[in-house]
This record gives structure tokens, sequence and C-alpha cells, in this order.
């Protein structure tokens, strides 16, 4: 009868003692200002908590997981367990929100549907495709997007590109600016501009190619568009032009580290300001191939920069004499 007794008593004072500790915590907590604490002293756990280090107290412990409750290991998995459809999307003039009637012409079991089940899903899907514009301001949008959607494609530029010029066009339709000119010459100007802020730069050259509107309409478009919305746009760099000309031209790495030190010393010494940054870095390619032994002959050049061999020449002749080198 005295051990559980003594067992007993040892569990109260236990749980008292624990008690006192916790109030000295809270207290100690409680004289701490957060806002005073260094971010320096502040350590993230592999558990997520947030711990000040010199006082170890949590700053923060619940962590909110934004993920699935349930767990899949592979990509069959995944798509059969998820409850949600596709993410929203810039490109698309509703944003990915409405539904579409699917064309296999089958059940929900798979099966084959009659013929005239099949002629009144054709008449379906043909009214769901005329009332998702329902007046001619989506309908331009939408043909907006496609084109933007199509030159991307054919300039190979990544999905954050045409994310980011149809924010850019979106901008400009509320904006009122498209009034009085072209959807094509708006679209394309949008892209160019995207290009440009996304850092995978593409010539007016290569943008009117695949546009249907000439390279002087994309330039005076895209010029009132970046003001008028205060796009702040930076010079583009000749070095981001130099692998993807050199790649096309097969030329090693030692001709692109060459180029882009070209680049790099006339810079430095004011030669790039007032010249075209195509140019600029083809003329840098050519010369680091003569310096490589990898020649390359302008015609080559200036095909792939898209610029003229006169251009190609006086950069050359500039980037030399800077560079001290003789001909």
């Amino acid at each position: 009868m005295t051990r559980p007794t003594r067992q007993r008593e040892q569990d109260v004072e236990r749980t008292r003692w624990q008690g006192e500790r916790e109030d000295e915590a809270d207290e100690a907590e409680d004289d701490i200002d957060f806002e005073d604490m260094d971010e320096e002293d502040l350590v993230r756990t592999g558990d997520g908590e947030l711990i000040h280090e010199p006082t170890g107290i949590v700053v923060e412990e619940e962590q909110i997981d934004p993920g699935p409750e349930w767990r899949a290991f592979n990509h069959s998995e995944r798509q059969s367990k998820s409850r949600v459809g596709a993410p929203t999307t810039q490109t698309m003039h509703d944003k990915g929100l409405t539904t579409t009637i699917d064309w296999k012409d089958k059940d929900a079991y798979g099966r084959s549907i009659s013929s005239r089940k099949r002629s009144q899903m054709h008449r379906l899907r043909k009214w769901q495709e005329r009332i998702r514009t329902k007046d001619a301001g989506e309908r331009n949008l939408q043909f907006a997007l496609s084109e933007i959607d199509r030159m991307a494609s054919a300039l190979g530029v990544p999905r954050s590109v045409r994310e980011v010029a149809s924010v850019i066009y979106r901008r400009a339709l509320n904006e009122d600016l498209i009034r009085g000119r072209s959807i094509e010459g708006v679209a394309t100007s949008a892209l160019y501009a995207a290009c440009r802020k996304e850092g995978i730069p593409r010539s007016l050259e290569e943008i009117s190619d695949v546009s249907r509107v000439d390279r002087k309409e994309i330039g005076r478009t895209y010029r009132y568009i970046s003001q008028e919305l205060g796009l702040e746009m930076k010079p583009v760099d000749p070095k981001k032009y130099v692998p993807r000309f050199s790649s096309e031209l097969e030329l090693s790495k030692e001709v692109q580290s060459k180029a882009n030190e070209i680049i790099e010393t006339t810079a430095e010494k004011g030669l790039l300001s007032g010249k075209s940054p195509t140019g600029f870095a083809a003329a840098a390619i050519y010369a680091a191939s003569l310096l490589c032994n990898e020649k390359k002959t302008q015609r080559e050049v200036a095909d792939v920069a898209q610029v003229t061999e006169v251009t190609i020449r006086n950069r050359y002749q500039e980037q030399i004499e800077a560079m001290g080198i003789h001909s």
C-alpha cells in the first residue's frame, strides 16, 4: 500500500514541477518582443518550425500543408486521384475555365453511341463553341491570343513568354490601346515585349518572319504600347544571342567564350551604344571564329543573325581596333 501512495506523490510532484516550468517559459516569452528579434537568429527547422536560436522560443509552429491528403507514385496514379482540372491560364480568352465536349463519340462506359446521338453531339459542340464568346470583344481577344500562341510556337519560346505576352495584350485591351491598330500588330508587339522581359530576346526580323505584319509596324506599335503601359525594358545584351547563333553555325564553346569576351571588352569602351545587338553579336562571333581557327564567312554569319554583311564588316572593324587586334 505504501508504494502506490509514494508513486502517486511523485507523479503529483512531477506534474507541479512541469507546470511551473511552463509558466516560467510563458512569462519569459511574454517578456520578449518578437518584432525586435534579429532575422539572422531565426532558424527554420526541417519540420517547418521557426525557432529563435538564442532563446529557443518557437516563433511559428503550425504549418499548413497545401498539398493533397493522398499519395501518388507515378503520373497515372496522380491523374486518377486528382479532383481538380487544369490551372487557369492567361493564354485563353476565358482563362480555361469553361468546359468542352469531348470529340470522342462514346458514352461513359466507352461504348460507341448511335448515329442519332452523334449528330446531336455534333450540334452541341458547334453551339458550345459559338457561345464561348459572348461579344465581338471576346472574339477579337480569342483571335489575338491564338495568334500569340501560333507565333510563340513558331519561334520556339517557352510557356512563360506566352503567358506574359497574353497579360500585356490584355492590359493594352483594357487601356483601349487597340483602337485604330490591327489586332495582329498589337499581338506581335506584345510577344516581342514578352520575349525581352523574360530574357529570351528575338530580333524584330525573327518576329516579323512569323507575323502577318511588317517589321516597321511591329516596331512602331511596340514603342507605343511600351510607352503607354510603362513597360520598363532594358537594352538587350548581345551576349544572349551568342549561344543561339553559335549553335546554328556549329561553333565550339571556345568560340562562344571568345565572342563573349570581345563583346564585354568593346562594350566597356562604349562601342555598343546606338548599335544593333544582333549585328554586334554577329560581328563578335565572326571575329571569334577567325581567332579560334573555325572560320565562317560573313555571309554565313549574316544569314543566321539576319543582318547584312556590311553591318558585320563595320562592327568587325570597330571591334578588332578596340581590341588591338590586327586583321
